[in-house]
């Protein structure tokens, strides 16, 4: 059920654990006043819902972006951006894009929006906040994936001065030279951002999307400090998977990705898996979390969402 649905329908949605069970009037009545006055706190935007380990892969297509994901409990985003005019235009490709649809609109003001909400100002606080997007989990960061279409030299730099409402709130995960401090937003070039724009760079507050399947031979000299998370083409690895199992030589090709990457403080994400047949996708989804991919690519956040209420 997405936000919106759950902020507009307080009542069925406090009900609908005792569906089978008539309330009586006076029950109802106070059921009623949920989301008004005392029923309500300031950090209750994202209330009951619970952080998932799943990436909102191509973002920008979800009826609302980011809010969709943020609806079923998404840690991650992508937002595609095309650098025309000095502005970060969103799309998956250049036919889809708009004037409106920036990356400031559609990804930076509304994060800083819901952060603002999760970290109000109070008299009850005695330190600032820096909680994240879902009141349930404030320590949970949310990766920003930027995947850089147009060339990287030039749309990088514009992208990291867009983060400026965010940095100039405190709310971005920051490599202070040394060490990596967790923020509320942890932000990740990829597609065509430059390397040499993020490796070596210190301080910084934005990080590299590593190659997983070139962490231990190409890019061993990469660190957690510079890429997180490590990414790759589930297809090129795993071509031939179309029933709902790997045979052994997979299984022990993704259980070494995967401890490579974790050997070096780094996650993992796997995307381009099958969406169909929906029984093959779930038991790649599956076998893919039982072997430590730490971020399952998702593009069906719906299905996503009630595969770890089912059967996942």
């Amino acid at each position: 059920m997405h936000l919106s649905t759950l902020l507009a329908l307080p009542f069925l949605s406090l009900a609908a654990a005792q569906a089978d069970i008539p309330l009586g009037p006076r029950i109802r009545s106070v059921l009623s006043q949920a989301f008004t006055g005392k029923y309500t706190y300031p950090t209750s935007l994202t209330q009951g819902i619970i952080p998932k380990g799943f990436h909102s892969h191509n973002d920008y297509w979800r009826p609302v972006p980011f809010y969709s994901a943020l609806s079923v409990g998404a840690v991650s985003v992508e937002s595609d951006v095309w650098l025309y005019n000095g502005t970060l235009h969103v799309g998956h490709e250049q036919a889809a894009l708009t004037k409106e649809r920036t990356f400031d609109s559609l990804y930076v003001q509304p994060i800083l929006s819901v952060l603002r909400a999760q970290n109000p100002n109070s008299s009850f606080l005695t330190a600032p906040t820096r909680n994240g997007v879902y009141d349930t989990s404030g320590g949970q960061t949310l990766y920003l994936f930027v995947d850089v279409k147009t060339a990287g030299a030039t749309t990088w730099p514009v992208v990291v001065k867009a983060l400026k409402p965010l940095r100039d709130a405190g709310y971005l995960t920051i490599f202070n030279g040394t060490s990596v401090v967790p923020g509320p937003v942890t932000v990740i070039g990829t597609g065509n951002t430059p390397l040499d724009q993020v490796q070596g760079v210190s301080p910084r507050d934005y990080f590299w999307d590593g190659p997983l399947y070139t962490l231990n031979t190409t890019y061993s000299n990469i660190t957690a400090s510079v890429s997180p998370i490590a990414s790759a083409d589930f297809e090129v690895a795993f071509p031939k998977v179309r029933t709902e199992s790997f045979n052994a030589t997979q299984l022990a090709a993704l259980n070494g990705l995967v401890a490579t990457a974790h050997a070096k403080g780094i996650a993992v994400r796997l995307w381009d898996q099958p969406g169909w047949p929906v029984g093959t996708r779930n038991a790649i989804w599956r076998t893919l979390w039982d072997a430590g991919v730490d971020l399952l690519n998702v593009d069906d956040l719906e299905g996503a969402a009630d595969f770890w209420q089912n059967k996942g």
